[in-house]
């Protein structure tokens, strides 16, 4: 069998193809863009079968430098990082406290559940965890990082596992979360209080989401140069915390990043300093969608066969716990009212998927049944700013006490 080996840059063009297919094939295939499947998800699959088939015939094999999917995956979380401002936290009130806490649970009993039945499958107990929070909660970005450094700990199939597994949760997902808002909304006689919460200036204004307005004046250059600087330092200085932080418990390389990121954040929040919040986004995501494309190319497919029937059950069994826990307890902590339906649909969305998912479990409902201003705040502040921060850093612990 032929073995073709790609060099960085090769590595580069072939998974800036990878996106760019997806890219396309979302526009032209309306069901992808539905149910939110990231471009590099779609690409990365079709360029993974692609390869088993080449591989198990015989005919080629292609490894390449994965030097850059690691720079990718770092900067992505740095970016992660830079989003938990605790002064935003503080300021969205008593609502983001409620979901994020829920949030946080669910976390911790998606593991316990992966874990558990990994298990009684007599498999791998860290292979629980790609089963777990790490796609369900963290969708495809921590999937592929955790994955990979799993599948480098000596968890055989973890990667492949994980990205599986979050392709599963998007879909899920976005089908679960309607119709448990739908039956809670028809079961309660619920409706839209928009007008009532708008008039009572419930919603509190959030500095630091969005563009900056106070430095119009820079050019996109000068607001790019000025990310990528925040992103240089933090990701510089966060070697430093990850090697302290290693003495005493095995972390993901991009956690010292993270925090250091998050440090960084606090103290531009305290001082008023200007920091260019969306450009350091836009950067991430860039990032995001490149490391992703390495990732899917470097799916071992192959490895799926013997887990089919675990993965099954256990991501069978997650969905019944997300049905569940969105129903009587998203909804019931939430208050019971209009916008904790919302809220119990988007739940279900960036529980198993992405935010991006949410937003979508979201427009559905209130399209049909009106609008729920307070969910539209709360859901995007927990789901892009804090969740990934609070899931890495609880995987983390699951990792040391599994051993």
């Amino acid at each position: 069998m032929l073995t073709v080996e790609l060099n960085l840059f090769q590595g580069l063009a072939i998974a800036a193809l990878v996106y760019t297919l997806g890219s396309f094939l979302i526009r032209k295939v309306p069901l992808l863009g539905k149910y939110c499947i990231p471009a590099p998800v779609v690409g990365g699959l079709i360029y993974a079968l692609l390869h088993l088939l080449l591989r198990n015939t015989g005919v080629l094999e292609v490894v390449f430098d994965s030097t850059l999917q690691d720079f990718f995956m770092t900067i992505f979380f740095t970016s992660v990082g830079f989003t938990a401002s605790f002064r935003l936290l503080k300021r969205g009130g008593k609502q983001v406290f409620i979901f994020l806490g829920i949030a946080i649970v669910m976390v911790v009993l998606q593991n316990l559940l992966g874990v558990g039945l990994a298990t009684a499958f007599d498999l791998d107990s860290r292979l629980g965890l790609c089963m777990g929070s790490i796609p369900m909660v963290g969708g495809h970005g921590t999937a592929g990082s955790m994955g990979d450094m799993l599948d480098k700990m000596g968890v055989v199939g973890a990667k492949t596992v994980a990205i599986a597994s979050a392709t599963y949760g998007l879909l899920s997902g976005s089908m679960l979360g309607g119709p448990l808002a739908r039956r809670r909304i028809a079961q309660n006689n619920l409706h839209s209080t928009a007008a009532d919460i708008e008039s009572a200036g419930d919603l509190p204004e959030v500095e630091g989401v969005g563009v900056d307005t106070r430095h119009a004046a820079l050019t996109s250059t000068q607001k790019f140069t000025a990310a990528a600087i925040f992103l240089g330092i933090a990701s510089g200085a966060g070697t430093l915390i990850s090697g302290f932080l290693d003495q005493f418990m095995t972390f993901p390389s991009y956690i010292g990043a993270m925090l250091a990121a998050a440090i960084l954040r606090n103290i531009w929040d305290a001082t008023g300093g200007y920091m260019p919040h969306e450009e350091i986004s836009i950067t991430g995501s860039v990032c995001l969608s490149l490391f992703l494309s390495f990732a899917l190319m470097g799916l071992r497919l192959w490895e799926l066969a013997e887990l089919a029937l675990p993965m099954i059950v256990i991501l069978l069994a997650q969905t019944v716990l997300m049905a569940i826990y969105a129903y009587f307890v998203v909804f019931n902590l939430l208050g019971r009212d209009y916008e904790s339906s919302v809220m119990t649909t988007a739940f279900c969305g960036f529980g198993m998927g992405a935010t991006a998912n949410a937003m979508a479990n979201m427009q559905a409902v209130t399209d049909k049944y009106g609008p729920a201003p307070q969910a539209y705040f709360v859901v995007p502040l927990v789901g892009s700013l804090f969740i990934d921060f609070f899931n890495v850093s609880i995987i983390t612990i699951f990792l040391n006490l599994l051993g």
